[in-house]
């Protein structure tokens, strides 16, 4: 399956079966029109309704066989080399790389001149499928998605078709690929999704949390001078009452002095993930010597980059809907449908957000400018901060300009959390290194309110409310409410 920038292809079948392999088609087919998949040692949560017999579910363990006849690719003028090998491009895993994040990440690298692999099992859509819920935009296959790129660009990005707590799978990703750099999108990344139910509350800690210990591994075993680029949130700090450092704050306690990790205070299952991870990266790099930047992202807005909008079939998606849609989609997204901008509770909720343009900027700094080995950096990465009832002002001028009417209600919020509270957390480190930052409100309405409205008709507006409760978590796997 992972065949996309080659002559050939190969899929990984159980124990005692041979390797298949067979030239790839000249046009846009996917698959071959049968073959057997091996059941992973880490299936897939089925994460099905109360009621309905779980599926056994599989993983499709794929590799890229190297292209024997085919010229190097050439290092372009702005490729960031390794110290080690001069002549060569740096190369690039980006895990999680058919995501909101992820794709534009691997598009904007590869498009700068790095060698690119995409490792991704694409539950992510499967999550569609299992809420009935869709993206704002129509999405293409990851097939067609990456044969579309070389069409445009010329540029090969391989892609490695598993699921990375199946170590065996990534272990023969690693040793295939061989990255300079791992970026690591490849996580379950909704609060509400953790809070569904036991399920996926379960499923979202062992995705999460073992799949980047594995990929730790990976690194310490197969690419020791790797650097990780893992993406974090800002929520693994909650809403202190003082100002939010980047990952570390220096204290004085009875007379003595320390720097250490800023205090965590997660407000979900989700979140809580992320706070192991970061755990297991910071001793990681101190026992091994790995080398890690940690990205603490803010809310991410945006579905244009440059390289998103070369074509249709590039395009990235765009979550709406109450378990995977940020406040300010949601709130686009209400605008352009007449239906009233929905506020949990008071509103004064605040959060950093940035640009996706900004997120690919912020990776590539990072990838540009490597840890040292035993050093785990934290970036807060983010542009502006914004309260819920801001976001709501700036969608209701943006929707004035463009004719709309845009009304405002509040409802209970299904959230544990504060509703009005202090927030200042510091973002300078990305910007000293040359991060250009988009604002909101030079982008609101052309990258987000026309974007909705031009889209409009595909909205199912019974996703829009909230449908998952922070206290009413149970043990039983549920269906979200149509």
């Amino acid at each position: 399956m992972a065949h996309l920038l080659s002559t050939s292809y190969s899929i990984k079948l159980s124990s005692g079966c041979k390797r298949y392999s067979k030239p790839l088609n000249q046009g846009l087919e996917a698959f071959p029109t049968s073959f057997t998949l091996q059941a992973s040692k880490y299936p897939f949560r089925s994460l099905v309704s109360q009621g309905q017999k779980p599926l056994r579910n599989y993983t499709v363990r794929a590799t890229t066989l190297p292209i024997s006849k085919e010229a190097p690719l050439q290092p372009s003028s702005d490729t960031h080399q390794t110290s080690n090998e001069p002549s060569k491009p740096q190369r690039v895993m980006v895990i999680g790389g058919d995501g909101y994040c992820g794709w534009a990440t691997a598009l904007h690298l590869s498009k700068r001149g790095y060698e690119v692999a995409i490792v991704d099992s694409l539950i992510r859509r499967l999550f569609d499928h299992q809420l009935g819920v869709d993206s704002l935009t129509p999405i293409s296959s990851i097939q067609n998605r990456l044969h579309r790129w070389k069409s445009l660009t010329g540029k090969s990005i391989e892609l490695y078709i598993g699921d990375i707590c199946d170590f065996e799978f990534l272990s023969e990703t690693f040793q295939s690929f061989e990255p300079d750099t791992v970026v690591h999108f490849g996580e379950q990344r909704s609060a509400p999704y953790s809070m569904i139910d036991r399920s996926r509350a379960v499923f979202t800690q062992n995705n999460n949390v073992i799949g980047t210990l594995n990929v730790l591994f990976a690194i310490k075993e197969f690419r020791e001078q790797c650097h990780l680029v893992k993406l974090g949130t800002m929520g693994e700090y909650g809403t202190p009452n003082i100002d939010i450092e980047e990952g570390y704050i220096t204290i004085t306690h009875n007379g003595r002095t320390d720097t250490l990790p800023y205090p965590k205070q997660a407000s979900s299952f989700y979140h809580l993930s992320k706070v192991h991870d970061s755990n297991n990266i910071a001793f990681t790099c101190k026992a091994w010597g790995i080398r890690a930047t940690d990205l603490n992202q803010g809310v991410v807005y945006g579905v244009r980059t440059d390289e998103t909008e070369m074509h249709e079939e590039l395009c990235n998606r765009f979550d709406y809907d109450g378990v995977f849609g940020t406040a300010l989609n949601r709130f686009c997204v209400q605008a352009a449908v007449g239906h009233p901008l929905t506020v949990y509770g008071k509103g004064g909720q605040t959060r950093g957000y940035l640009d996706i343009r900004d997120t690919v900027q912020c990776v590539e700094l990072a990838i540009a400018n490597p840890a040292q080995p035993g050093e785990l950096r934290v970036f807060n990465q983010f542009t502006e901060q914004f309260s819920v009832n801001e976001l709501a002002t700036l969608v209701t001028k943006a929707g004035e300009k463009l004719g709309i009417n845009v009304q405002t209600i509040s409802v209970p919020n299904p959230r544990v959390e504060e509703e009005e509270h202090y927030y200042n957390a510091k973002h300078t480190k990305l910007v000293e290194l040359g991060l250009e930052p988009h604002l909101l409100s030079d982008s609101l309405q052309d990258s987000l309110l026309n974007f909705t409205i031009k889209y409009k008709d595909r909205v199912d507006t019974k996703q829009i409310m909230p449908s998952v409760s922070w206290r009413k978590i149970g043990v039983k796997p549920r269906t979200i409410r149509a």
